[in-house]
């Protein structure tokens, strides 16, 4: 018997190409980071799709969303193309910010993502700076503010979320806890583990949500996002996901049990949709494997893109140090 489902079949299907250039995408990240293509630090966001997927499909394209340096799947959930993405990681002149970001900076106005950005939480407070931009002008938009289990012990977040209940700002706070900050867990860095009931302190409303669930995720976006839309502030919601590679390229995962992994994997947030495509009949065989040419292909011309594009030329260092007010601040 086919599954009952409150969402189309095109969701369905969109959210399985979305999720799946995501996961694709990183995988090959990974095996170009160890043919030294790119340098610096990489993060992948593998087994944690489902987050970015929902949040996506709950909110508008002019919603902003910012988040911390796990930052690849945000701007492929947006709709940014991967060829600038991949310039970006190539430190190549196309890329989204001319190659100076690189794997953590992942930056793209023209989607709404404000970042990728490399300090532990310095995202939190930004987050509230668009929102209060946003409520200041009188525009009806909404800010998703991701962060990991690790960033919450910043002291910024404290003083974002004070200023952000004070002022009452369209921002939702989006906790990616996949149980590790680094290598450190959640119970060895807090006597609170349910990490949603950090914003009760100051009223904040949250909840814990199903980060492995595309279906839940977007319930609790769509939830969210309407509050902050009826002038109610800012809410949290903490989405309990887990990150199927270590932290970092450079990570073994030591402080993690196979069976622990194991035990996760079986939880595919990918492979629950494909399941539901499949009980639902909502795509033939042959219509998925359309889907994973076209994303084999989107990241083979990508890669081409990328390596055929320019390095920056050293006199570059000296641009882009100030920058002109985007468009959609002007009046």
């Amino acid at each position: 018997m086919a599954k009952k489902t409150k969402f189309s079949k095109e969701q369905y299907l969109s959210w399985y190409e979305s999720m799946y250039l995501m996961r694709k995408f990183e995988e090959k990240l990974s095996q170009l980071y160890i043919q030294r293509k790119f340098g610096g630090f990489l993060h992948l966001y593998i087994g944690q799709e489902a987050v970015v997927a929902g949040a996506v499909s709950a909110t508008r394209p002019e919603d902003n969303m910012i988040t911390a340096y796990r930052c690849h799947a945000h701007p492929i959930g947006k709709g940014t193309d991967i060829k600038y993405m991949m310039a970006e990681l190539y430190g190549k002149t196309t890329g989204l910010s001319k190659g100076k970001g690189g794997s953590m900076h992942m930056f793209d106005v023209s989607k709404k993502v404000f970042g990728g950005h490399g300090i532990v939480g310095g995202q939190i407070p930004l987050g509230a700076g668009l929102a209060f931009a946003d409520k200041y002008k009188g525009r009806d938009i909404i800010t998703m503010c991701s962060m990991g289990d690790g960033a919450i012990r910043q002291g910024a977040l404290h003083e974002a979320f004070n200023m952000a209940m004070m002022w009452k700002l369209p921002v939702i706070y989006i906790i990616e806890n996949n149980k590790y900050a680094m290598g450190t867990s959640v119970e060895r860095t807090s006597n609170v583990t349910e990490l949603y009931k950090i914003g009760l302190s100051y009223d904040m409303p949250g909840e814990s949500v199903d980060g492995m669930d595309v279906e839940a995720v977007h319930h609790a976006i769509e939830k969210a996002a309407k509050w902050c839309r009826d002038g109610k502030g800012p809410y949290l919601l903490e989405m309990e996901t887990y990150r199927f590679k270590g932290h970092s390229m450079s990570d073994p995962r030591k402080y993690r049990t196979k069976e622990e992994e194991e035990e996760y994997q079986s939880n595919d947030p990918i492979e629950k949709v494909l399941q539901t495509i499949k009980k639902n009949k909502y795509a033939t065989d042959k219509q998925l494997e359309a889907i994973h040419d076209k994303v084999k292909k989107q990241i083979i011309e990508a890669i081409k893109f990328a390596e055929d594009s320019p390095l920056p030329e050293p006199e570059a260092m000296y641009e882009d140090i100030y920058a002109e007010p985007y468009p959609f601040i002007k009046e």
